[in-house]
């Protein structure tokens, strides 16, 4: 397909995204503002626009309306464990959802909990027992997906990120995990800690700064994979200056999902449109990124979430 279709009225629908997206990517946008970008594709022959299959970016609790129908078709969240919280009911969830998966962006990632060894901790459990004031950097926007984690990692043992400050603690807040909030800090000391996912920009560096990831032990493991969070490696050959390969939490794949009644026909022609549209897609670097690889599970789209059924069977047809 051409990069952009032939026709005034998609001429028009490019510049509409266009403007959206520079509004939403708006840096001075606070974390909760106008952000987040809903596509809908409808008829606005008439009087009025009738929508037939809306896509929308989102917090993972946006799980909630594509599940009510009648709202958000499809929805993109990040990381895929979310999703599987969604679909469990556990977590942020009261109750299961039926969510099904259309296709996942292909991401790979980690979470990690970095200490330096100054403050004495070896594992989770120390941070509430040594009540060592910890300069702990983590993201500033409340809803991060990072900041549910840590929240659900921290309650196996009775608190939370916040009660590291009632102890004389500080978090250094930043809005990404390449914040020179965070990287100009850490290279001066200035850091205990790191708690985030994009590990690929700053744990090179808080490695060079003497922070050490803490491993979980069996039971945490355990336990937060019975929230969907998957236990995997932390691999040497991608960060040298690990002392040793850890296990640590999975924080890959971005699904997009849609509630299991969205008709087989259009889940197949969402898929269909990644596969024609491929070469338009930002892929992230070093992922394969392909529309086959977005339906089928890797370890950049990992998935506790079935496929629908219109994606299955385009995967069976392509695959």
């Amino acid at each position: 397909m051409e990069k952009l279709p032939k026709g005034a009225n998609f001429v028009r629908g490019k510049t509409l995204w266009e403007i959206g997206l520079h509004i939403a990517g708006n840096p001075a946008t606070p974390y909760g503002g106008n952000r987040d970008m809903v596509v809908t594709v409808g008829s606005g022959s008439g009087p009025s626009f009738h929508p037939w299959l809306k896509l929308a970016t989102g917090s993972a609790i946006l799980a909630e309306e594509v599940a009510r129908g009648g709202g958000v078709d499809l929805a993109f969240v990040n990381p895929s464990a979310l999703l599987t919280q969604a679909y469990r009911g556990v977590g942020l969830f009261s109750k299961p959802l039926p969510v099904r998966i259309v296709a996942s962006y292909p991401s790979w990632d980690r979470m990690v909990f970095a200490v330096h060894p100054r403050a004495g901790i070896r594992s989770l459990a120390d941070i509430k027992s040594k009540r060592y004031p910890l300069r702990i950097s983590v993201r500033e926007d409340p809803t991060h997906s990072t900041l549910v984690l840590i929240d659900q990692a921290f309650a196996l043992h009775g608190f939370a990120l916040k009660d590291v400050e009632s102890w004389g603690g500080r978090l250094i807040l930043c809005g990404g995990p390449s914040d020179k909030r965070r990287l100009e800090p850490l290279a001066r000391g200035e850091i205990d800690a790191v708690f985030d996912e994009g590990i690929k920009v700053w744990l090179n560096e808080a490695l060079a700064a003497g922070l050490m990831p803490i491993e979980l032990n069996e039971d945490e493991f355990a336990a937060m994979g019975k929230l969907g969070w998957r236990r995997v490696r932390l691999p040497k050959s991608r960060f040298p200056g690990l002392a040793k390969e850890i296990d640590t939490l999975d924080f890959s794949g971005w699904p997009i999902y849609c509630n299991a009644a969205l008709p087989e026909q259009t889940a197949y022609a969402v898929c269909d449109a990644l596969a024609a549209r491929e070469a338009e897609i930002p892929f992230e670097q070093g992922t394969e990124g392909s529309a086959l690889n977005m339906v089928r599970e890797t370890d950049t789209t990992p998935r506790d979430v079935p496929l629908h059924p219109g994606a299955e069977r385009w995967l069976r047809e392509h695959g």
